[in-house]
């Protein structure tokens, strides 16, 4: 009897190889359905971008799943490839298909590009304990900034304009990672103050010129950065938001910036 072979005439090492082809084929049929859970179907490029056809391919996106959620009874139900919907204010430089597609209007409230947020829960990152993950000083008043850093509370920033966009009235904390993850910035519109975020890593601080400077956007854009529903939480939809229009600016703050370099 030869090595490896069964007493009853089998050959357990050709099964054994065959059982691993038929698993391997599964396991790959079954990760290429899964990556189809967001995205699919794909929508084919044509001049009417809200006119196109559907391609679903081979397999085909797999049915309805359901996430609960941590903190409560909340569920997530993951169906149909969550396609993106919204209405984009874009449209294409040039009629054939795959042509780029630049904003129409204001490109810092597009939403589009560098400036593009996703639809994220409207509620608060919440951690095991139960509080908020990020909060302001005034609410997290077991945290303080460190005596040998400096404190950007009452510091000036600057757009990437070089002008004064407004002063920063409060830090925003990270629970987690005991980090400084906003800026809280009070600036001037029309009929009085508002107080919006701004990101840390958008900002460059100068202790000794007390200044908060920023190169992204440029002062006159704070008094359009999105708000928040609450003064003391920012949602997980709200930061997707803020963090967009700040990216945006990179590109869309002024005409320039759009511009090939050379």
């Amino acid at each position: 009897m030869l090595p490896g072979s069964s007493p009853l005439g089998f050959d357990l090492a050709v099964i054994s190889f065959w059982m691993f082809l038929v698993f391997f084929a599964g396991l790959i049929w079954y990760l290429h359905r899964e990556s189809k859970r967001e995205g699919y179907p794909l929508a084919k490029d044509t001049q009417d971008r809200y006119n196109r056809y559907e391609i679903v391919g081979w397999p085909a996106p797999p049915p309805a799943k359901t996430y609960k959620q941590a903190h409560g009874a909340d569920k997530v139900i993951d169906a149909n490839g969550n396609p993106d919907t919204r209405n984009h204010p874009l449209k294409a430089l040039e009629p054939w298909p795959g042509a780029p597609l630049e904003p129409v209007g204001d490109p810092m409230l597009a939403g589009v590009g560098p400036g593009s947020w996703a639809e994220r829960a409207d509620k608060p990152d919440i951690l095991h304990s139960g509080k908020n993950r990020l909060e302001p000083l005034r609410v997290a008043k077991d945290f303080y900034v460190e005596g040998r850093d400096p404190n950007p509370v009452g510091m000036e920033v600057i757009g990437g304009d070089g002008k004064r966009a407004g002063v920063v009235k409060d830090i925003w904390i990270d629970r987690a990672e005991y980090v400084m993850r906003y800026m809280e910035v009070e600036v001037a519109v029309p009929g009085g103050f508002r107080n919006v975020l701004l990101p840390t890593n958008f900002t460059r601080i100068d202790g000794e010129k007390r200044q908060a400077r920023v190169k992204a956007i440029f002062a006159k854009h704070f008094a359009d950065v999105p708000g928040l529903k609450s003064p003391d939480q920012v949602t997980l939809l709200e930061e997707d938001k803020i963090m967009g229009y700040y990216g945006g600016g990179t590109l869309y703050a002024s005409p320039q910036r759009s511009e090939p370099l050379i």
